[in-house]
């Protein structure tokens, strides 16, 4: 039954805001409030640069990875192991330290997929990848990434739960994308 509360904790581990943090204690702009107004690194590297973007992006992905590899190191099921993967998740994308307007999730959503299995994050990070060296469209790989993560979870974890979680994640990231869909569409997105 204690193993229940690991799923507020992931919730709250997400809801810190990297973007935010990295911009305050770099003197950057509030990334909410500038360049596309997203929480995130690709906005990050707008505001501040490569470097600020790289920790944002480390800062994510560990906040999706450390609650999944307690879950994990812990034992849990895989039930309760896929409300950790969303807690972390969906802490990202609305968090209660900052008015639960949160970034996109990529990183996030990489991170807990790292934490699930590494040669998921490996399959998840390498189709992200591959798709950037050909696109350079980051929001494009994200797109890609995301849509194939269900399959790479069928093929690489082989549970249902888990399954389901980065099921729902994938449609959440297309969803929260979607004015980057737009833009793809008509041939505009940078």
């Amino acid at each position: 039954m204690l193993e229940w509360l690991l799923v507020p904790l992931a919730y709250l581990t997400g809801s810190v805001s990297s973007a935010i943090i990295v911009c305050r204690v770099m003197g950057l702009a509030d990334p909410r409030e500038n360049g596309s107004g997203n929480p995130g690194a690709t906005n990050v590297m707008r505001i501040g640069g490569k470097k600020a973007a790289a920790i944002t992006l480390a800062g994510d992905a560990l906040k999706g990875l450390l609650p999944v590899l307690l879950a994990k190191m812990l034992g849990v099921d895989g039930l309760i192991l896929s409300f950790v993967v969303f807690a972390a998740f969906l802490g990202h994308l609305y968090p209660v330290f900052f008015e639960f307007k949160g970034g996109k999730g990529v990183a996030t959503s990489l991170g807990v997929a790292l934490g699930v299995d590494w040669l998921l994050g490996l399959a998840v990070a390498g189709t992200w990848f591959a798709v950037y060296k050909i696109s350079r469209i980051s929001s494009l790989s994200a797109l890609v990434a995301a849509t194939l993560t269900p399959l790479y979870v069928w093929l690489i974890v082989a549970d249902v739960n888990i399954l389901v979680v980065f099921s729902v994640i994938a449609l959440i990231l297309l969803w929260r994308h979607k004015s980057n869909i737009q833009r793809l569409l008509a041939g505009q997105e940078k």
